[in-house]
Order: structure tokens, then sequence, then C-alpha cells
């Protein structure tokens, strides 16, 4: 099969790799209808993070079920299914409290830019659609896969609300989805802080009250004069630096929560400064797993339409140009094409 590999940062190349095979009872493979670039794939690519020696990369993916294990009942061959970017058996007492990517037994699922896909814990990993989709359901459905899941788990964690306000930080594909997740949980008003005129268009479209395009000390004022002085009850953090996190603890009032979903990468938080805000902090791994079927439902009843956020198609032999583009902010987020 063909797949995508990194060989160092900036060097993505498309080469022919092993398709991979059932090694344990409770796996599935999946042959890939879509998958895509992810901007945590772009802190590889970028160099943030280190690329030791060449390596499979993707972790998004929506396909056909070719094969299964002995063990595994969930899903057959033929169905259509997705599954998260971390294998989880959906059964411990994490995955029963929600927190499926911290599973007693999780899996990272890596590779998954390429004609076919191993799924470890297939059985508590994948959720099959309740019917084969339509082309036009394929951008949306891609989209569960993590940034419409890590969107909705960053809504949740910071405990939006009926008729409540919420600021989105971040105008990525994430950052769009948390709009969406916001609006879908009731916010009344949601702010989504973009200075992108097309991203600022798609906000809008999926539910922003209002933008703002101020950074920093600015953006915090800004948010704050739209708050009544007070501040957003709740606060998506979906990038990952140092600025955007203290952009978004201050835009928060007393009493009201911040859910971080961007990998963080060199942030330091002040104790202090959390201790006297009153403001409720969590994050980590989306876990999307226990969205999942509530989202496919979504899609489906046509409700949400996440797959907006891909604004560039390409065959997966052209990946290059998806992170190449994405890297330059030319695209929200690059879908492919196996």
């Amino acid at each position: 099969m063909r797949a995508t590999i990194i060989h160092a940062p900036g060097d993505i190349r498309v080469e022919n790799a092993p398709e991979p095979k059932i090694t344990a009872p409770t796996d599935a493979v999946i042959r890939t209808v879509a998958a895509c670039v992810c901007g945590s794939d772009l802190w590889s690519y970028r160099g943030v993070l280190p690329v030791a020696e060449p390596q499979p990369i993707g972790h998004e993916y929506v396909g056909i079920v070719e094969e299964v294990g002995s063990d595994v009942s969930s899903v057959r061959p033929g169905q259509f299914a997705i599954g998260s970017f971390v294998a989880s058996d959906n059964t411990c007492p994490i995955c029963q409290a929600g927190y499926h990517t911290s599973c007693r037994h999780a899996q990272w699922v890596n590779g998954c830019q390429a004609g076919y896909v191993r799924v470890p814990l297939a059985d508590g990993t994948l959720v099959a659609t309740p019917e084969q989709p339509g082309e036009e359901l394929i951008p949306d459905l891609l989209a569960l896969s993590d940034v419409m899941g890590t969107g909705w788990y960053a809504a949740k964690a910071a405990e939006v609300k009926l008729g409540s306000t919420a600021v989105v930080v971040g105008d990525g594909a994430v950052g769009l989805s948390g709009v969406i997740a916001a609006k879908e949980l009731g916010a009344e008003r949601i702010i989504a802080m973009s200075r992108h005129e097309s991203r600022q268009k798609l906000a809008l479209g999926f539910g922003a009250t209002d933008i703002v395009t101020e950074r920093g000390d600015e953006g915090v004022a800004r948010v704050k004069e739209l708050t009544n002085g007070l501040g957003a009850d709740s606060v998506l953090e979906c990038v990952g630096t140092q600025q955007s996190m203290q952009q978004a603890l201050q835009s928060t009032r007393p009493g009201g929560n911040v859910c971080f979903v961007g990998m963080p990468h060199d942030v330091r938080i002040d104790g202090l400064q959390l201790f006297f805000s009153h403001v409720g902090l969590r994050g980590g791994p989306a876990p999307v797993r226990a969205y999942l079927p509530d989202l496919i439902d979504r899609v489906f009843s046509g409700r949400i339409n996440p797959g907006r956020v891909f604004d560039l198609t390409l065959p997966l032999d052209e990946v290059a140009e998806g992170y190449k583009a994405m890297d330059e902010r030319r695209a929200v987020k690059a879908l492919l094409r196996p």
C-alpha cells in the first residue's frame, strides 16, 4: 500500500509499505476511505517535536472494515466505521467514566495517512455508522475521528451550558469545531478569537456571535468588554501556546471554566494566579470514542456539518502539499484520499 512517512522536519513522503495484518484477536483492519492532516502533525513537520528516524504519521481515519480478529464482535467486514486516535477497551473504569484516552489498555493509533490501518481493541475503539454514508457525508464523518470530538470535549469540559457565554481561543479545525459544539450545547454568546477572514466566516457560519481579532492583553480586554467586564463562563483553549493559555485563563470569569485541548508546548501556569482566579482548568487528549455515537447521529440527521473545516482535498500522493498548505495557513485542514 501507499503510506505517508515523515523523514525529518519538512520532509513528508509517500512510500510503499506493507499492508497491516491482524496481529491480535482484538484487531481490525480498515481500508481507508479518507484521512487527513492534523494540526498536531505540524509539530513534527515544523521540528518542534523531534523526528529521530523515518516513521509513519497520521491518526485520523474513516473507512470500510476489511478484516476483524476472532474476538471482535461490534463491527464486521463491509461496515463503514470511525475510530478514535487512541484505541481503548471501552470497559475499564476509566472508559466507563468517559475518559477513553486514558484507558488502562490505551494504545495510540498511528500511520493512518495510508491505504489501510490496523486498529487495536476494535470493539472498544470503532463505531460503525448506521448505514453506508453518501459521498457528501465523508468529510463530516472524518472530522469526528478527532477535531469534532476534540472540540466537543473542550466545550463539555469547559461546562458550556444553555444560555452561557463561551470564548474559543484558536481558529484552526479544533477551534472551529469547538464553536459548533458550543452552539449545540446551548451557548447564547460564542466569541471566536480569529485574525483570518476565511476562518472568521466559517466560525460565524458555525454559530459564533462575535469575532475578536486582538490577542494578548488587548484580546482579554475585548472579551471583558463584550461580557460586561466579567469574562466568559467557558473558554475553550485550542492552540497550546503560553500566550493562548494566558489569554484563555484571563478571559474567564471567576467561577468559570477553561478546557485546554491544544497540545501544550512550553506552557507554564502560575499556581497562585490560578488559585485566586477561582477558574476551573481541565484538559488533555479528547476522549473522542465517548462522543462518537452521539456525533454520528448528529451528522446523519444534518444537525452538524463539521466537514466544512476541510478546505483542501488532495490525493494521498500529494500529502506533502497538504502539510505545506496548512503550515503556511493557506488551508485550515487537508483531506486526503488514498
